[in-house]
């Protein structure tokens, strides 16, 4: 069943926009792909497998950008590979701080000079981790009601470059070159920023990959957190080909409600998706899987709500826990948050039933970084940028 409105990404070709310069970016690239594009570039098989090995240890352990500062690479062929080749980061439009620490960058993609290849990404600091929120798509196909991210069109897939490329740019803000294993601040990802990280399978699957490589940014897949809404059909594929946590937005118990707050529930139920959930590769109690539950007042917050969850994952045998998200509201939402008392008793219910629901804090509120609530500092940019273009042109006109 086609959801109204909805394209199905699943068969969308991966898109890389072509450099005006012609040069082939070596971001977001494994070794054997690496290797594979020094080859048709003209080295020999056993230089390329060399050379591969040795970028690929400068771009994602080191973190350069310049060919000119790989010291074990001959400096006759350092221009060589500058003429060929571009080590490149996302374009920062504008990097936001919060009053509690969470950082936000809006980013721009080749060729979107008006806007309509904006993406955002965020890093969460904590105590005990720091946590970076990367985006998959430019905008989102889902139609999600309560997410200001869900109003979005969907523009276009992000490359495995792009995806990686914010890694690689966290990394420069924060300052966390040479890649080490320990001290980092950046020490988790989760795929939840903007997009459906399944309808985007394969430059997902791939950027992670390079970040997971021991070689370079060697972050485990124990670290990593892929979160989808439902696309019950590339689950399996997802723990078998990637094997990193999964959070699910599951954010409902009744088909009613999720088909009207999550849309994707009308083509995958909730028992499918659940029966999904319960085959996922490598699931344990040492490795469960997260579901996100936004609580919505008088929508999906009931303690009959709460209950029909311990009873749902009871049934699947679920190895769970479930974060509770206070909804973040933004301008012309039909919903409204819940009441703390209303999300204590949510809460208590699945405790008391041996399954752990912590509520999470909002984050970054203050400049529209929090769960839900990404692209909308990006389209007042946009809108700000347009009122400043015109003004300049009617000042040229005199």
């Amino acid at each position: 069943m086609q959801i109204p409105g909805h394209i199905d990404p699943l068969v969308t070709p991966r898109v890389q926009t072509p450099r005006s310069d012609g040069r082939v970016d070596l971001v977001g690239l494994s070794k054997p792909a690496l290797r594979a594009a020094l080859e048709t570039a003209g080295l020999d098989v056993k230089a390329a497998k060399l050379r591969a090995k040795q970028i690929f240890h400068w771009i994602y352990n080191r973190g350069v950008t310049d060919f000119m500062v790989m010291t074990d690479i001959a400096k006759a062929q350092q221009p060589w590979l500058a003429e060929r080749f571009v080590i490149s980061r996302p374009e920062v439009i504008e990097a936001q701080v919060s009053t509690d620490g969470t950082r936000k960058w809006l980013l721009r993609g080749a060729g979107g000079e008006d806007g309509t290849q904006d993406y955002e990404m965020v890093f969460i600091p904590d105590a005990d981790r720091g946590t970076l929120c990367v985006s998959s798509q430019v905008g989102c196909t889902l139609n999600c009601r309560f997410c200001h991210t869900g109003t979005m069109r969907l523009v276009r897939n992000l490359t495995a470059g792009e995806i990686v490329g914010q890694v690689m740019l966290a990394r420069d803000s924060l300052g966390e070159w040479p890649s080490a294993a320990e001290g980092r601040m950046l020490t988790n990802i989760v795929m939840m920023g903007m997009g459906e990280p399944l309808y985007n399978f394969e430059n997902v699957r791939d950027a992670l990959k390079v970040v997971m490589d021991g070689d370079g940014l060697a972050l485990g897949k124990r670290r990593i957190t892929l979160s989808t809404s439902g696309v019950v059909p590339m689950m399996a594929r997802a723990g078998e080909e990637i094997g990193v946590n999964l959070a699910v937005s599951l954010h409902a118990v009744t088909k009613e409600v999720r088909d009207e707050i999550v849309p994707i529930n009308r083509k995958y139920g909730i028992d499918e998706l659940l029966q999904a959930c319960a085959d996922y590769p490598g699931t344990n109690n040492a490795r469960r899987i997260t579901f996100e539950y936004v609580m919505l007042k008088d929508k999906n917050d009931s303690d009959d709500d709460a209950r029909e969850l311990v009873r749902l994952i009871r049934q699947y045998n679920l190895p769970a826990k479930v974060n509770l998200i206070p909804f973040n509201p933004w301008p012309g939402a039909a919903y409204e948050c819940s009441t703390p008392e209303r999300i204590k008793s949510f809460s208590g219910i699945i405790f008391d039933a041996g399954i752990s629901a912590p509520v999470r804090t909002p984050r970054g509120r203050d400049i529209d970084a929090a769960c839900g609530q990404l692209k909308t500092a990006a389209e007042r940019k946009t809108r700000a940028e347009m009122d400043r273009l015109a003004e300049e042109k009617l000042a040229a006109l005199g």
